[in-house]
């Protein structure tokens, strides 16, 4: 069995969690040979489904941990697209081994094989209207809340539905290359608005804002979760929610947000932001070398989130 990481403290490791979640992201499996990334990193796209077997056989010999979130990208964009379906009930094959519920949430390369009517059925996502985000309580003491980072955006809709042409339309409007994939040229931030990402939608928004006020009320600890990663500091300026401000500005109204989890940046991050909030981008497990692995699990506090991380994801102690 895998050891873990060591955590930057070791005040939790005294006391029992109030419950346990398991973690992994951007598995981006195909059936298809070793490749590289447009920046050259190296990719293992048969391998990354035995990164998800050990995984899961490792959450299962925890024996305590409540439920598992994978943060998108369940496939890879290259996957030959009448493979699409094999290659992603493959996957959801080895999530269904755990033993407990799985949490699933859009990422770009899910939409680069299916459109979101066949999405979101086999992903088992909470819907209304082909909208993917959600919320859920897995205690009294805390709200999960599950952002559909694509709402908003040209992938996975039809061509001639009302947010695929509004949101070409912002691209082009905000991204002055023939290639709306390319970042060229653009500074800073600027540079998240690039095809391969996406946005909050104003419906979502004032859902997320209803949702947040709920957990204040009720005085409960929450917990954001998206493809997407939310604050600049924890991910490069290209992988960023094109409205990532709008949604944190929201978020910063009031006290309940704890922590923001990610994947979509590769090589994961963190930070924590002006407003004590942890932003954490977690490392993929598609750019795992043979032999190595990128997932982990946190241990839930009234106080700090502890991701335990096994190998290429690092341990992150979050304390609030």
């Amino acid at each position: 069995m895998a050891l873990p990481n060591g955590l930057s403290t070791s005040h939790s490791t005294t006391r029992t969690p109030l419950f346990t979640f398991a973690v992994v992201a951007d598995v981006q499996y195909a059936d298809i040979p070793d490749g590289r990334s447009f920046l050259g990193v190296p990719r293992y796209y048969r391998h990354s489904i035995q990164v998800l077997q050990r995984a899961v056989t490792n959450w299962n010999h925890h024996k305590n941990i409540k439920f598992s979130i994978n943060f998108g990208d369940i496939v890879d964009g290259f996957c030959p697209k009448p493979d699409s379906i094999i290659a992603i009930q493959k996957v959801l094959n080895e999530f269904d081994k755990f033993d407990g519920p799985v949490y699933h949430m859009i990422g770009n390369h899910c939409l680069y094989n299916l459109p979101r009517t066949k999405l979101i059925p086999l992903l088992k996502i909470p819907s209304e209207n082909l909208h993917a985000y959600y919320e859920f309580s897995p205690c009294p003491e805390y709200r999960f809340i599950v952002l559909d980072a694509y709402d908003f955006s040209a992938l996975g809709w039809p061509e001639d539905h009302k947010v695929a042409l509004e949101a070409t339309q912002f691209l082009r409007e905000k991204n002055p290359n023939s290639d709306k994939n390319s970042p060229n040229g653009l500074i800073g931030v600027e540079r998240r608005f690039v095809l391969f990402n996406g946005a909050v939608g104003k419906e979502q928004l004032s859902w997320l804002e209803g949702t947040l006020q709920d957990c204040d009320q009720r005085n409960q600890n929450a917990v954001v979760c998206s493809h997407l990663p939310l604050d600049p500091g924890a991910a490069a300026p290209e992988a960023l929610l094109w409205n990532y401000d709008e949604v944190m500005k929201i978020i910063h109204k009031f006290k309940c947000v704890k922590a923001c989890f990610s994947g979509h940046d590769h090589k994961g991050g963190y930070s924590v932001d002006a407003h004590g909030i942890h932003h954490r981008c977690l490392e993929a497990a598609l750019e795992c070398p043979p032999g190595t692995d990128a997932y982990g699990y946190v241990d839930v506090y009234c106080d700090r989130l502890s991701l335990v991380g096994f190998n290429r994801m690092a341990s992150t102690e979050m304390i609030f």
